[in-house]
């Protein structure tokens, strides 16, 4: 596609931008495997390539299409969601500051106290939907970043994205979001204020459950990118040949994927809204949800594809519950194609903030009224 185009997003991502192979043309970029690349007779790289740890052509084109459907500067994959996210703290000093969600993704959570705070980092736990407690406990001149995660998992509580910049911002902090569950299609924190997004590429941007992956994408190409950069490079925390093209096959159906995904979780949460068996639902869709209104401002096109059921009976029947499910597949991870089922406690262990009852649901593209009669039978055996 040419840059003169006006082509929406949701056009530029089914086309992969429009890249052809020129030399077969072939409408489906190619693979290139290569870890090094040839020096020129003058000794320079006129290709731009010289070694697979720094680039590939392959990364490339999966780094564009990411970068134009967030509307950032730049982008830049990694060997999975945690080296993106690591990468972030770990260009930051010993000494630094940072504010991180008390609800947020257990593995990020566990590496900020397991191995970031032993490391020099003094982090912070903050309910991000509080902006008053948020600016209270920003220290200025030593707090350097704030992350957040909206949707957070697993309660999906909603941060005000603008407002939370604004304060960072207002202290010499840079604020990074992980979009993991809303993705480009729903939200762009970056022309919200952010300063980076991160993406578990492994989720709903690749969509198949088939590889492992990391993103970030910054507002601007400075010198807190290159520190990205050369923590990447360094590091090796570099995505595969193979996996970097999945996920840009993966990101050529992001838009319709995560719309149905969308509707389906929508429907699952008014369907069990009120259900005899159900505690709770918590998800942003739901005009009842704390968040809803700045759901609402802040997110395009639905509500994201996550929703959490709290069952009736405690722990114990959540655990049976997710044991009876057909359609539903039992497993972690989300984003993908299929539906999953999850009971959270039982992976996050004794510290973790969700409730026993809980279970996570990751909605795919089947059909709504097949995923609500699945969920309808596990919920009636046992029931005397």
């Amino acid at each position: 596609m040419t840059s003169d185009e006006n082509w929406s997003r949701r056009s530029q991502a089914a086309r992969a931008l429009g890249w052809v192979d020129q030399s077969p043309r072939a409408v489906t970029p190619p693979i290139h495997p290569a870890s090094t690349f040839l020096r020129d007779p003058d000794n320079q790289y006129s290709s731009g390539y010289s070694y697979a740890r720094d680039t590939n052509p392959t990364y490339d084109q999966a780094e564009a299409l990411l970068c134009e459907l967030e509307g950032g500067a730049a982008a830049m994959l990694f060997a999975s969601g945690m080296a993106a996210a690591g990468a972030v703290f770990l260009n930051l000093a010993p000494g630094d500051h940072v504010l991180a969600p008390r609800v947020m993704y257990w593995g990020l959570r566990k590496w900020l106290m397991d191995f970031a705070v032993p490391w020099g980092l003094v982090v912070d736990f903050i309910d991000m939907g509080d902006l008053v407690a948020i600016k209270a406990a920003l220290r200025p001149g030593q707090s350097r970043l704030i992350w957040i995660e909206t949707p957070a998992n697993p309660l999906w509580g909603i941060s005000d994205i603008a407002a939370i910049a604004a304060l960072a911002h207002g202290v010499g902090a840079r604020l990074a979001v992980d979009s993991t569950v809303a993705t480009p299609v729903l939200s762009q924190p970056l022309i919200l204020g952010a300063d980076v997004v991160m993406h578990s590429a492994t989720k709903y941007l690749n969509g198949h459950s088939d590889m492992i992956g990391g993103a970030l994408v910054a507002s601007q190409r400075d010198e807190f990118w290159q520190g990205l950069a050369d923590i990447r490079h360094d590091g090796g925390a570099v995505l595969g040949a193979f996996e970097a093209w999945l996920l840009l096959r993966g990101m050529r159906t992001l838009y319709p994927r995560v719309e149905a995904a969308c509707r389906n979780a929508q429907a699952v949460a008014e369907h069990f809204h009120d259900h005899a068996e159900i505690v709770e639902v918590l998800y942003p869709g739901l005009p009842s949800a704390p968040d809803h209104a700045l759901a609402a401002r802040q997110m395009r096109g639905g509500f994201g594809g996550m929703l959490s059921l709290r069952v009736r009976g405690g722990e114990a029947r959540a655990i049976e519950v997710a044991a009876n499910v057909k359609l539903w597949s039992r497993a972690t991870s989300l984003g993908g194609v299929e539906s999953l089922i999850e009971h959270r406690a039982s992976v996050e262990g004794p510290d973790t903030p969700v409730p026993g009852d809980l279970l996570r649901l990751s909605c795919g593209i089947e059909d709504a009224k097949d995923l609500i009669a699945d969920l309808e039978r596990a919920l009636a055996i046992g029931i005397s």
